[in-house]
């Protein structure tokens, strides 16, 4: 499992690096959140990523994609992460594509895909009906309607839930909340009749809904009653994705405040000479330093479609939750109180890991999971 980058994938690396650093800077979030755009990203910006092959990328050439890989996926999250770039990217194209690869059937992709990387379909997983990460809890009910299934329920935290066109519902056909069996995916139009999206302004200035389905039609993703494993898949999937991007909000967020350290003086010297702050740093470094070689391994298992996808899953996300968690913290404490300041970008990458840190499941849920799949 090679923990390096190919040429190829170094290239699109310095190519999304340049494009994020141009044209997706924090002061476009900043101004995303100050305006309370409608849409809660820029949609010229979007077309641009499109043109550039993004929302392609993991979508097979047969589809209309570029048939990347998890890998060049990986490195773009990286960079999106780094200027914390608000974009239907990780929802539409991570999520929403990799449930359509998954589960949809032939005639679906052959549809749907092509749309996708075209930038023309957005889509969105409304999984989640607590505040807490629950893939097995779902509630919602889908009953089978005709051709196809009517859903009645509720989902919170819907990643650009009030932009997608498109819903891929997480909903029960059978069992009880927790059950693996009797999950089941239906694809709802975000117009139909009996849906309900009311956006939320999270914390960290990106996009979220709330939907409720009162007997909302649509039709069926894969094999009723059998969503549990797909839903793993793109789940994880959606995990090792997200890690990459944290990874590179946390390399940011870093880089930032040693740079501060080098600047600014106490008593006549650098900040940044006193042991104390540089001991806190070194710890820093190194949990980077370790987060790069578990994001790119579990990157790797994607591509090569390991068996480990699971316990990498997990092992990514929770690393880098704590990664994050402590490199925004110590950002802000670095800075002192003008970190605390909105004039500051550097209490963004807090309140983006604080939200990033709580989706797809914080670190006392992949803990216990990753146990779980070691057998214990």
């Amino acid at each position: 499992m090679p923990l390096v980058l190919n040429e190829e994938q170094n290239m699109l690396k310095d190519a999304a690096k340049d494009f994020c650093g141009n044209n997706t800077p924090i002061s476009q979030l900043r101004k995303l959140r100050d305006d309370k755009a409608d849409k809660g990203f820029d949609e010229p910006t979007w077309q641009q990523m499109v043109e550039l092959g993004w929302a392609g990328i993991i979508i097979p050439e047969d589809f209309g994609g570029l048939g990347f890989g998890y890998m060049g996926m990986g490195v773009v999250m990286e960079e999106c992460g780094r200027t914390l770039t608000a974009s239907p990217l990780f929802s539409t194209a991570v999520l929403g594509a990799s449930a359509i690869m998954n589960a949809g059937s032939d005639e679906q992709k052959g549809e749907l895909l092509g749309q996708v990387a075209g930038g023309e379909l957005l889509l969105a997983l409304a999984l989640e009906e607590t505040p807490h990460h629950n893939p097995y809890g779902a509630t919602t009910k889908a009953e089978k309607s005709g051709s196809g299934y009517k859903v009645t329920g509720s989902k919170k935290f819907v990643l650009d839930g009030h932009v997608a066109n498109k819903l891929i519902v997480v909903a029960r056909t059978s069992g009880n909340a927790g059950d693996r069996d009797g999950l089941t995916m239906v694809l709802v139009d975000s117009d139909a009749k009996g849906v309900k999206v009311t956006r939320t302004f999270m914390a960290d200035s990106r996009n979220a809904a709330n939907i409720e389905f009162d007997g909302a039609e649509g039709v069926l993703l894969g094999t009723e009653g059998k969503a549990a494993d797909v839903l793993d898949r793109v789940l994880d999937t959606g995990r090792i994705l997200l890690a990459a991007e944290m990874l590179g909000s946390s390399q940011e967020c870093f880089e930032r405040t040693v740079e501060y350290l080098k600047t600014r003086e106490q008593f006549g010297v650098p900040i940044g000479s006193f042991q104390a702050l540089k001991h806190r740093a070194a710890q820093m470094f190194c949990e980077i330093e370790l987060s790069k070689s578990v994001v790119l391994e579990a990157l790797s298992a994607l591509d090569e479609n390991s068996d480990e996808i699971a316990e990498l899953a997990s092992l990514a996300k929770a690393r880098l939750n704590d990664t994050y968690n402590l490199v925004s913290s110590e950002g802000i404490q670095m800075h002192g109180g003008i970190g605390m300041t909105d004039e500051y970008d550097i209490g963004f990458f807090m309140k983006r890991a604080r939200v990033s840190e709580h989706t797809l499941g914080n670190s006392a849920f992949h803990r216990n999971r990753y146990g779980e799949t070691q057998g214990y």
